[in-house]
């Protein structure tokens, strides 16, 4: 019988279990300040480069067109060279290349900055994400994995934090600088302290090709499809919010610290729905939970895009509507857990990685289309109920997706 360490599962949290999914858990915190990092920067570059906010769409969804990239055909060569290898090669190149980004001068140079860092984040994301999946105690995959996601919400808050005084400090371009040497440290540590990889077994390669084609054909094809069109849309809504919310609540009356700082608040109440949306999944309530979590953004939205409120006001609905969707999208992961088979979880995972990019890259370019055609704060929190509601309606094909799932547990 085949042990749940021989395929690389921990039967429990050991101290060194532990600190790989620490590491992990930092990786991520790299993503998630990456990401924030060009929204909160933009209005200072605008003004100091005197070029209109909304014509650096294609900037801030560059960095997502390159992760989705990177994580179809950068990231598979983790199978090939080792994940660990792979992992620590990506947050090398994260690093150089966010430092890179602060030489930008002009909409192009920032274009290809954060296109090349965003490939280096596709090649490592999904390997880490599938490591740590692989390396959660038997089940506590879903709490796990949550746990480990809450690094993008960290990262993304501690951006907003350090936003203010690191552009006094040092202008924009400090935003880049520092984050970007404190992230070879990190490269520094992975290389140090991640466990090493078992070799690879004869025909591991041969296996390791099989269970994308699996997830691909019936009967998973289906829960496929409501996960990569679940994580897609709610990937669209929730970059959509975070790219243009520091640029356009300065028109709601907003400083530009008070903009920034909105970013804290959105990843923040991010951190405590996730983890009571998690409680609830792993108690089988999947569809409760996330039914339950679209209801309340859509109302917010609705709020936000209606009424007259202030600062105090608009930041509880931020917290509860964009709060939601970044806890609903950390969640997402563990409610595939309950989906697909063990044997070909982290392969559904990377390539719902990939697609969701689609998703979060049409979300920033929609922003910029809508201000860009004079869209203010009502208008634009009123089209955000959108995704939100489609999201909504493919929440409840999860039990037809659960029940694919398992039928394809005794169809290898």
């Amino acid at each position: 019988m085949t042990r749940p360490q021989d395929m690389g599962i921990t039967p429990s949290f050991t101290p060194r279990l532990i600190l790989s999914l620490l590491l992990c858990g930092l990786v991520l915190f790299v993503d998630g300040y990456d990401l924030a990092a060009m929204p909160l920067a933009l209005p200072h570059i605008a003004k100091a480069l005197d070029i209109p906010p909304a014509r650096f769409g294609f900037a801030l969804s560059a960095v997502l067109l390159g992760l989705g990239v990177g994580a179809v055909l950068l990231a598979p060569l983790g199978d090939r060279f080792g994940r660990r290898r792979m992992i620590t090669l990506s947050v090398i190149c994260i690093g150089l290349l966010t430092m890179a980004t602060a030489s930008g001068t002009n909409i192009a140079s920032f274009i290809i900055w954060r296109l090349l860092t965003g490939l280096a984040l596709g090649a490592c994301l999904p390997n880490v994400t599938a490591l740590a999946a692989i390396w959660a105690p038997p089940g506590r995959r879903a709490s796990t994995l949550t746990i480990v996601s809450l690094g993008i919400s960290f990262g993304a808050i501690v951006a907003g934090l350090i936003a203010p005084p690191l552009i006094a400090l040092g202008g924009w371009r400090a935003l880049f600088l520092l984050p970007g040497a404190a992230t070879l440290l990190l490269a520094l540590a992975l290389f140090l302290l991640f466990p090493p990889e078992k070799k690879a077994e004869p025909g591991t390669d041969a296996r390791a090709v099989r269970p994308l084609a699996r997830i691909l054909r019936r009967p998973l094809r289906f829960p496929t499809i409501v996960f990569a069109l679940l994580y897609g849309i709610n990937a669209f809504g929730l970059y959509l919010i975070i790219s243009w919310t520091p640029t356009l609540l300065p028109q709601a009356g907003f400083t530009l610290d008070q903009a920034a700082r909105s970013i804290t608040i959105i990843q923040s109440g991010g951190l405590v729905i996730a983890l009571a949306l998690a409680w609830l999944i792993d108690r089988n309530h999947a569809v409760l939970a996330l039914a339950g979590a679209y209801v309340t953004i859509i109302a917010a939205f609705a709020l936000l895009a209606i009424l007259s409120t202030g600062t105090l006001s608009t930041n509880l609905l931020l917290l509860v509507a964009g709060g939601g969707i970044v806890g609903v999208h950390l969640c997402i992961m563990a409610v595939v857990t309950g989906v697909f088979p063990p044997d070909c979880l982290a392969t559904a995972i990377g390539f719902g990685v990939a697609v969701a990019r689609i998703g979060a890259i049409g979300g920033p370019l929609a922003g910029g289309w809508l201000i860009g055609n004079g869209a203010g704060p009502g208008s634009f929190f009123l089209f955000a109920i959108l995704p939100m509601a489609l999201c909504l309606l493919i929440t409840f094909a999860l039990p037809a997706a659960r029940r694919a799932g398992q039928s394809g547990c005794d169809h290898p």
